[in-house]
Formats: structure tokens, C-alpha cells, sequence
């Protein structure tokens, strides 16, 4: 651009030569060449000479004009070469920007295929600003792209018209069109920038998706692992609880302490009569301890079967007591039935499908209040908790069931002898309604069976 303007400038200073020649000479236009010599004191001033011989400076319009002429161009060339200047420079800062853009991309690429490693490890030739999200990295490499494709179109637009300077009867300057070389390079470069980092977000875009399978994959993994986990818990429980139906399983309370026990998980409506039956083994000494116990607020001895010490075995309704005659501390399986009727307070003690006692006036004309807590092998001092331990059943029981009546007598030996079943209208014993805490355990049992075998 710059040897452009001086041929310009020397055009033009050709040109002012050319008039001055005009001026002096113009005796010989015909000639092709002007020279201006001196003369002698008292010639015509018009050769530019006064009357000393001293060579007197022009004020012709004209070469005002071209001398003004010079002066612009001077600037203009200064202006054009500051563009230029700053054009390099801008350029420049592209070309290292893009650098650094390959930079980071090939490492993050070059990291992706290590050794499995998904960390990404930034070095001095990259873009500190990238993030290390890939998702994050394509919308910074998609913004700098726009950025830089902004400038680029900016500057292109800048230096597609550079002002020149046109001669003309008033001395303005008018705009011509930038070389063509130039602007094809331009255009190349920015196409060639555009091509490359669309390139860089392609290849991220890529790793993403990887990222985002590899992601996938391991989720689904890791589903896989902790379904088959809880599959194999499912059918470690079921092993452990394998029961035939769901009423064929025992309670074990292997230590007299204050943390074991089971739970049942239904409660009792208000009742004026009541049956509760089950079996139990048990062996422990002095006292079997307590194989049940309902509370309710107010009240936590709403219904308690115990054997305390050297005591027989009590039955407790609203804290009244009566004892009953039944002795199943042997260690072998016997099956227990206890009825009772608020009206005289009725009540009878069976012991394998025999009566062996009866009694009145135990908490007479009492309703079993609603809405309590139901413990298997402890007596509760408060409702649900606070057990003792020198009161906890030590054994085995299994097919605690209650009803809301009280059952004849041909039922309970139908029970004791396993020739009927028939669960309990208020509390059935089911595998679903039970829970154990603190070191009970539920096992498989088939009463009957297990009891022959002990006969």
C-alpha cells in the first residue's frame, strides 16, 4: 500500500514541476524540457528573479492548490500506514488466539485417550478461561468463534475501502476499493479460522457424547449391580423365612435381656370378650418371663400374660391379676389358650386342648381399650417400651392369634391338636404382621410336625 502512495506522491510532484516549468518557460511550450536560468539585474520579474538576483517564492493558485495537495497525501500516508499497523496487530492477536484454541483442544483430546483418566489437566499453551465441563467448553469455543468471526468480518469490512486520496478540483479525497489480493486473503483466513474451530467443536461434541455413554453405561452398571443386590437380599430373606404359607413360622427370644423382641404391627378394637391362644417352648429358669403384653395410654398393663420369678404364670387385665395353672417350662412345645368376658370378669386357662382352670371377678365389666401396642416377650412399662429385662420371655413361640370372642372349647382342641386352623379375627398370626427387633429372629415351622417330633 505504502509504494502505492509514493508513486502517487511523485506523480504529483512531477505534476507541480511541470506547471512551475509552464511558468517560467513559457516563451518555449513547444520544448520538451523547461530550465529556469538566472538573468541579470533589471530583467522581467516574471522568471521568478527580483531586481538582487534573489529567487522570489510563487503565489500562484495553483501551486496552492498542489501544495496542499502534498500535505494530505502526507497524512494519508501516515494514516494508512498506522492502519496497517494495527490491521498486523490485530491480526496477530487472531492468529495466537486460534493457536491457543488448537492448544486446548488437542489437550483435552489428548487426555480423553489416556489411560481411562477423565480428568483434565490444562497446560500453559491453553485457554486458562476454559471451563472443564465438555458442555460448557463447546458454548466458550462457539462464543470465541463468534467473536472472532465478528472481528474478522469487521475488519474485512474496515479494509475492503481504505481512503486514497483523488485529485480533483476542490483537493477532496474519495474512497477506492482494497486491493483484490487482500481481500481474498482476508476471506481465506477467515474461512480457514471458521473451518478449524468448527472442526474443535465437532471433536467436543464428540467426546461429549462419549462422555455422556461412558456415563450411561456406568448408571446402568451400577443399577444392574444394586438390583442383583437387592435381588440376593430378597432371596437371602426368603431363604431365612422360607415359609410353606405365611402362619408357618416361629419367633426366637434366645437371651433374657430389655432389647429383644417382636412387634405386632396390628393394633386392638375396644373388646368385651376376648381369646388369645399360641405356642411356646420354653425352658427357662426361675420363670418363662412375659410371652406377650398389650399397653395402651393410661393403662400398660391392659393385658399381660407373665411368669415372674418363682411366681405362677399371671394373667393381668387392666393391672388386675389372676393367676392361672398352667406350667409349660419343660422345653418342649405347648399350646396355651386364655379366654375372658367383662361380664364377672370371667375367664379360663387351657393348656393343650384341656381346661385346667378357671375364675371371675377379674377387672368385671372392663373394656379392652382400643388403639395399643401389642410386644411379644416383654412386659411394657410404658406403651411400646421401657422393658425390663428380668421380665422377658425366653424361648420360642409361634401362631399368636386373638379373637374378639371367646371360643368353645371343641375349637381350642382342635387347635391344640392340629386338626382345624383357624386364625384369629382380631390378630392373625401372619409372617407380613410381625416384625423382630434387637436380635429375634423369624424361622421356618411347621408346629405340628416340630411337635411330634419333640413327643
Amino acid at each position: 500500500m505504502i509504494p502505492i502512495l509514493s508513486r502517487m506522491l511523485a506523480s504529483v510532484l512531477g505534476l507541480l514541476y511541470l506547471v512551475s516549468g509552464r511558468t517560467v518557460g513559457s516563451q518555449d511550450v513547444t520544448s520538451s524540457r523547461f530550465v529556469c536560468n538566472a538573468i541579470p539585474p533589471g530583467a522581467e520579474p516574471g522568471c521568478g528573479y527580483g531586481p538582487t538576483g534573489n529567487r522570489v517564492q510563487s503565489s500562484s493558485p495553483v501551486e496552492d492548490e498542489l501544495r496542499n495537495t502534498i500535505i494530505q497525501l502526507r497524512e494519508t500516508i501516515l494514516q494508512q500506514k498506522e492502519t496497517i499497523v494495527s490491521q498486523q496487530g490485530t491480526i496477530k492477536e487472531l492468529n495466537s488466539k486460534l493457536a491457543r484454541c488448537e492448544a486446548a483442544a488437542d489437550d483435552m483430546q489428548g487426555k480423553s485417550r489416556g489411560q481411562g483418566s477423565r480428568r483434565k489437566e490444562y497446560g500453559k499453551n491453553t485457554m486458562g478461561d476454559l471451563p472443564r465441563d465438555p458442555t460448557e467448553t463447546i458454548d466458550q469455543l462457539g462464543k470465541t468463534m463468534q467473536t472472532l468471526k465478528g472481528r474478522l468480518e469487521n475488519l474485512e469490512q474496515q479494509s475492503l475501502r481504505l481512503p486514497s486520496t483523488n485529485s480533483s478540483a476542490g483537493g477532496a479525497s474519495a474512497l477506492t476499493p482494497l486491493p483484490q489480493e487482500l481481500r481474498e486473503l482476508l476471506r481465506q483466513r477467515l474461512g480457514a479460522l471458521e473451518t478449524q474451530l468448527l472442526q474443535k467443536v465437532a471433536e467436543l461434541e464428540e467426546e461429549k457424547s462419549q462422555l455422556y455413554n461412558e456415563t450411561a453405561a456406568h448408571r446402568q452398571r451400577t443399577e444392574s449391580a444394586l438390583n442383583s443386590l437387592m435381588e440376593r437380599i430378597t432371596e437371602l430373606e426368603k431363604s431365612n423365612n422360607a415359609f410353606k404359607s405365611p402362619e408357618d413360622f416361629k419367633v426366637s427370644l434366645p437371651l433374657r435381656t430389655n432389647y429383644l423382641y417382636g412387634r405386632i404391627k396390628k393394633s386392638l378394637p375396644e373388646m368385651y370378650a376376648f381369646t388369645v391362644c399360641m405356642w411356646l417352648k420354653s425352658s427357662a429358669s426361675p420363670g418363662i418371663g412375659t410371652p406377650f403384653s398389650y399397653g395402651v395410654p393410661g393403662q400398660a398393663n391392659e393385658i399381660v400374660l407373665i411368669e415372674w420369678g418363682n411366681n405362677p404364670i399371671e394373667l393381668l387385665v387392666n393391672d388386675k391379676v389372676a393367676q392361672l395353672p398352667l406350667s409349660v417350662s419343660d422345653g418342649r412345645w405347648h399350646h396355651i389358650c386364655i379366654t375372658w368376658t367383662t361380664r364377672d370378669g370371667f375367664w379360663e386357662a387351657y393348656q393343650d386342648g384341656e381346661r385346667l382352670g378357671t375364675g371371675d371377678n377379674l377387672a368385671p365389666w372392663h373394656p379392652i381399650k382400643p388403639g395399643g401396642v401389642i410386644i411379644l416377650g416383654q412386659e411394657q412399662d410404658i406403651v411400646g417400651g421401657r422393658f425390663d429385662a428380668t421380665q422377658a420371655f425366653v424361648g420360642e413361640l409361634s401362631q399368636f392369634n386373638m379373637w374378639d370372642r371367646v371360643l368353645r372349647p371343641v375349637d381350642i382342641m382342635g387347635l391344640a391338636n392340629c386338626s382345624a386352623y383357624m386364625p384369629g379375627n382380631v390378630v392373625p398370626w401372619i409372617d407380613a404382621n410381625v416384625e423382630v427387633f434387637g436380635g429375634a429372629s423369624k424361622a421356618a415351622l411347621e408346629i405340628c410336625e416340630d411337635r411330634a417330633f419333640d413327643s
